[in-house]
Formats: C-alpha cells, sequence, structure tokens
C-alpha cells in the first residue's frame, strides 16, 4: 500500500464515521508564537480543542505537514525524520475513548481497510500518578477488542500524557499503538515491550484523551466534554504496510537516495555510516523543500524558522562532504522530492525555482564559510600541535564556530586527522552559555501572542485587519499579509511591497485606522461558504487552504476578512493606533511594527 493509498483509505474511514474532511495547515503556526513550526497535528486546531465550535461541527479528519527537530541527532536511523506528515481525526466534545479506541483498532486491522495482523499490535496506556487514576478504561477497551494484557504496557507521564500547552488548559492520557517489526531485541526474552526502546517497536498511532482541566492552582478537574486527538505517522504506517523496515525504503525517499547516489557516486547499502549520511541528506532537503515551498514558506537566516532551515541545509551539505561531495549538490535531491509530491503538496512544486536558488545560494555561502573556517584553522594548527596533551580547547573550537560558522564536527574530524582531540564537553558549556542567550532573545520575540487569547492581543489582532485594509487603500491592492506576530505589547505585520513607505503613506494609514477605531465600528462574524465570501469581497490570506465553510469577520463597512479569530466586538475603547517602525522584512516584503497606545481597561 503506498504513501497515496494510505492517506486516501484514512480519509475515507473516518468519513464513514461521520467526520468532515478538513485541509491541512502551513507548516509555520500563525498564531502560536510558542513554537517556530507546526510540529503536530493538533496544533493547528488548539482554539477548537479549547471550545471553540469549528464550522464544520464536531468530528474532524485531516493530513497535516509538521517539521520536528527535537529529535534530530537521531534522523537517520530506521524511524525519525524532521519532516513528516499526520494524520488525525478529533472529536470535540463528542465521542470519546470507547469509540476513539473501536475506531483505531478497526482501521489497523480491518481487511477492508490496512489489515494489519492483530498479533503484530502493542498498546500503551497511562500508568497514572498521585491524583490522577491508572487508565483502567483504555486498558479494558483493548481488552474488549482481543489485546490481551501481555501486550498492553503501563507507562508513565513522560510516554503517556499530553498537555496541557501552557501552564493551564485542556490535557490527559494518552493510548499509543506499537508494530512488531520483527527485529530482535539486544535483551531477547527480557524485552519490555514498547518501554525498552528497542528498534523492535514501532510507534503508529497515538490517541489523546483530553479529559481533565489543569487549573492555576496545579488541580486536573475531569471536562465536562472531554475531547479526543488523535495523530498517525503517514511514513511509518507506510513502511508497515510495505513490508519494510526503514521509512528510507518507501517510495517517499528511494528517489532522493537515487538523486543523493548520483551526485556523490556512492552506491547506497555499502556501509551503514555512509548510508547514514544518505539518509540524513536526504531528510534535511525534504524538510528544507517544504519549509522554503510553504505558503508562509521562510528563507534561511539566523533567527527564528529562518535559523532552523539554515542548520538543516548545513547538515546536509556537511554530509555530502562525508560521501565526498565538494560542489553544490542539493538541488538534484530537491527535484526528486518535488517529484514525490507533485500533486500532493503542489505548493511546492509551484515554488521549484525559489527552492533551487535558496538550496543553491546557501550551498555556496556555507561552503565558502567552511572554506575561512579551513585557512583559520590551518593558522592555528601550528600552535595547536605545541600542545603537550595534544587537546583543542572548547574556546577554541567554540570561537571557530561562533567567529567564522565552522561546525564542532568538522573540527573534531581535522583535529582527528593531526592526532588531537577536541574537549567536547568546554565547548558544549560555551555553547549552552550562547544558547541561553539566544532563548533570552527568542523568548521575548515569542512570549504570548495570540494563543494567550489576552484583552490586548485581542485588540492588536483586530487592528491588523483596519491596518491591512488601510494598507490597501493608501498602497494598492497588492499590499498584501505575509505574516504576524502579536504579542501583548505590540503587533508584527509583514506584508507585500516593493518600496520603503514614505513618512507620508505611515502617516495616512495611521489616520485610516484611527478614525475607524474612534468611529466604534461593532464587529461581526458570519459563518458563509469559501465561494460566497469570495463573491462578497472578502480578503482571504496567503492563498491559505480553507475549508468550504468558514468564518468571514466584519469590522463595521470598513473591512471584511477571512479569520479565525478572536476580536474585539467594538472597535470603541481600543486605544491610538501608533506604528512605531516600517522596515524591510525579506525581498518584496515590509515589516511593520505597531502599538496599541492608552489601551482601555
Amino acid at each position: 500500500m503506498t504513501a497515496a493509498d494510505l492517506r486516501r483509505k484514512y480519509l475515507e474511514f473516518f468519513q464513514s464515521k461521520g467526520h468532515a474532511v478538513i485541509s491541512g495547515k502551513s507548516l509555520i503556526p500563525e498564531n502560536d508564537p510558542t513554537v517556530l513550526f507546526n510540529t503536530a497535528g493538533m496544533q493547528p486546531l488548539v482554539p477548537y480543542l479549547l471550545g471553540e465550535k469549528h464550522p464544520l461541527g464536531n468530528r474532524l479528519v485531516d493530513v497535516q505537514k509538521c517539521v520536528r527537530t527535537g529529535d534530530i541527532d537521531e534522523v537517520g536511523d530506521p524511524s525519525h525524520l524532521t519532516f513528516f506528515e499526520m494524520l488525525g481525526n478529533w472529536s470535540l466534545g463528542d465521542y470519546f475513548k470507547k469509540d476513539a479506541i473501536a475506531y483505531s483498532y478497526e482501521f489497523l486491522t480491518s481487511k477492508q481497510w490496512l489489515g494489519i495482523d492483530p498479533k503484530k499490535l502493542w498498546v500503551t496506556v497511562f500508568a497514572g500518578e498521585p491524583g490522577i487514576p491508572r487508565d483502567e478504561d483504555s486498558a479494558d477497551l483493548w481488552k474488549s477488542h482481543g489485546i490481551p494484557e501481555s501486550r498492553i504496557s503501563y507507562l508513565p507521564r513522560k510516554d503517556n500524557w499530553w498537555g496541557p500547552a501552557g501552564a493551564t488548559g485542556p490535557c490527559g492520557p494518552d493510548s499509543e499503538m506499537f508494530y512488531d517489526t520483527g527485529r530482535v531485541c539486544p535483551k531477547g526474552e527480557g524485552c519490555e515491550g514498547p518501554a525498552c526502546n528497542c528498534r523492535k517497536w514501532l510507534e503508529i498511532w497515538n490517541d489523546v484523551f483530553m479529559q481533565y482541566n489543569k487549573d492555576s492552582d496545579g488541580n486536573y478537574v475531569l471536562l465536562a466534554k472531554p475531547n479526543v486527538d488523535t495523530g498517525m505517522g503517514v511514513e511509518r504506517t507506510s513502511t508497515i504496510l510495505q513490508g519494510k523496515l526503514s521509512v528510507y525504503e518507501t517510495e517517499l525517499f528511494t528517489p532522493i537516495i537515487a538523486a543523493v547516489e548520483k551526485a556523490s557516486g556512492y552506491r547506497y547499502g555499502t556501509d551503514e555510516a555512509h548510508d547514514t549520511y544518505v539518509r540524513v541528506v536526504c531528510d534535511h532537503v525534504k524538510t528544507s523543500c517544504f519549509i522554503l515551498g510553504d505558503d508562509l514558506g521562510v528563507k534561511p537566516s539566523n533567527v527564528g524558522q529562518g535559523y532552523v532551515l539554515r542548520k538543516l541545509i548545513r547538515r546536509a551539505v556537511r554530509n555530502g562532504r562525508k560521501l565526498g561531495v565538494t560542489e553544490p549538490f542539493l538541488k538534484g535531491p530537491a527535484a526528486a522530492v518535488l517529484a514525490i509530491y507533485r500533486g500532493v503538496y503542489d505548493e511546492i512544486v509551484d515554488r521549484a525555482n525559489l527552492i533551487f536558488e535558496e538550496l543553491t545560494h546557501e550551498e555556496e555561502r556555507f561552503l565558502k564559510t567552511l572554506e575561512h573556517g579551513e585557512k583559520e584553522w590551518e593558522k592555528m594548527l601550528p600552535g595547536l600541535m605545541k600542545n603537550p596533551q595534544k587537546v583543542v580547547s572548547g574556546r577554541t573550537a567554540f570561537k571557530l564556530y561562533d567567529t567564522y560558522g565552522f561546525p564542532v564536527e568538522i573540527t573534531t574530524d581535522l583535529a582527528t586527522e593531526n592526532g588531537l582531540t577536541v574537549d567536547r564537553a568546554g565547548f558544549d558549556e560555551a555553547f549552552s552559555k550562547h544558547q541561553e542567550l539566544s532563548k533570552a532573545g527568542a523568548d521575548k520575540t515569542f512570549k504570548g501572542g495570540l494563543a494567550d487569547h489576552s484583552e490586548m492581543t485581542t485588540a492588536l489582532h483586530t487592528a491588523t485587519h483596519l491596518m491591512h485594509k488601510a494598507l490597501q487603500m493608501v498602497l494598492g491592492d497588492h499590499a498584501r499579509q505575509k505574516g504576524s506576530n502579536i504579542t501583548p505589547e505590540r503587533l508584527r505585520f509583514d506584508f507585500s511591497h516593493e518600496a520603503k513607505m514614505t513618512p507620508e503613506q505611515v502617516a495616512e494609514v495611521e489616520q485610516i485606522v484611527n478614525t475607524q477605531i474612534q468611529r466604534g465600528l461593532p464587529v461581526t462574524m458570519t459563518m458563509m461558504s469559501l465561494q460566497d465570501a469570495k463573491a462578497q469581497g472578502a480578503m482571504a490570506l496567503f492563498g491559505e487552504k480553507y475549508e468550504e465553510t468558514i468564518k468571514v469577520y466584519r469590522i463595521g463597512d470598513f473591512s471584511m476578512e477571512v479569520c479565525g479569530g478572536p476580536h474585539v466586538e467594538n472597535t470603541e475603547g481600543m486605544g491610538h493606533f501608533k506604528i512605531q517602525k516600517e522596515e524591510a522584512s525579506s525581498a518584496g516584503v515590509r515589516r511593520i511594527r505597531a502599538v496599541l497606545e492608552h489601551q482601555a481597561p
């Protein structure tokens, strides 16, 4: 069964169970500043899991693109990836554990659907802790479907608990499904099942049961209407259905591997260490293509999502060097990625030229960085060789990294070639201090935001609608929103426009927005079809994928825009709108930072 078959069957199955198919969202979370990327299928649906009504009802199903870099050092093994697709289904206060587990079991084992041998399945449930009981309900339900007690593991919070997303909010136990790959556990008969962390077990699905609300006192209170949130990995499940032992053996990777073979001259399968380098290149190039080609795509930089993208591209280049590649080569594997996902994620196909240009530019830039770093190394080497301990200090290794962008892994390789070692503990200490400083800056940048739905952020979000319309009135219809980030202190708004705004244009936008605030315009929401919204002239952002039924917010007779909220009820009392800064964000994109002064209580 191909990945395409799996996606189709999953959506068909849950449609047959009364779920509405919704479209996956951007990789980059527009209204959740706590994360750089959508790392799970549930993230775009957080407002609905918190109680907001979804236009298409309380049973939903979709396929969501995700990027997760927390396990980046494990990428290259049979199952870990930085980009993956998550199949998800949700019950928003509708069915709960009984139906969710029944659906999971049926889809996995029924011959009509995936037809997996039930004897190959092992499940885990929450073991309980003081104040929260063991999840016997889930265990009993699995037993009722034929999963014996011997193949149910009771695991602690770190393994079988989700949330809350913040300090308080919905959370609960989860139940995960694992597949027995047939690999031999090093412990033999002593294997502990999924708790063993051996490669014998592959997690394929997770059912999260949000049945509690954690309050500000740390108490867990049962919710009147609990939710279900599930996630199944396309890549891992395809691996199982195709009888493979690695995600890299499926059609989602084999063409990319072939492109790396062509560029490097290395034949995959010859040496395990070199095979790992190939897999890292394949994974990182794929993720880079999806980040660059996203509707809210970013480019390599030293901050935020751009920093993650730069790190991925440079890791791909480094692993290519280990395969003997010394020239820019990522365009070939990238072309293979685009071919694989044509007709599935056409947004990356449509942006092929941009993807190729940015990958090649970053490769060339990094190769120059490596060249400069190697020259500095050569200058340092005579002095380093005089060190009786033959050790490159952590400070020296970090200087090469911080000043010249020279990766410590390459410093280590060069040191080894010359009979030296690197003080990695010293390097890690220096790097950690650097990371703490960077994180402190990032926290200031990304704290708060629409995720908290506070009075100030709600007002600032409403102000972005007024400003969006005002920019089009002053600059022209081409001034379209390209991204935003809102904290309780300010709004940041990116929009398409080639030239720097003149002081007169800035003043005019401010004047238009403040006039609408002073008019005390009512803010209303209407549910309508996407077709009707477009016919009525509602603005829709980014080329975003929308459902057939959407929310349209009107601000009096001034603005009409497709949006998920939240908004004030009336513009009166929002405060005085002031643009603090207007600057370039990227090619053809400008950025405004603005505030609402003297916010009324």
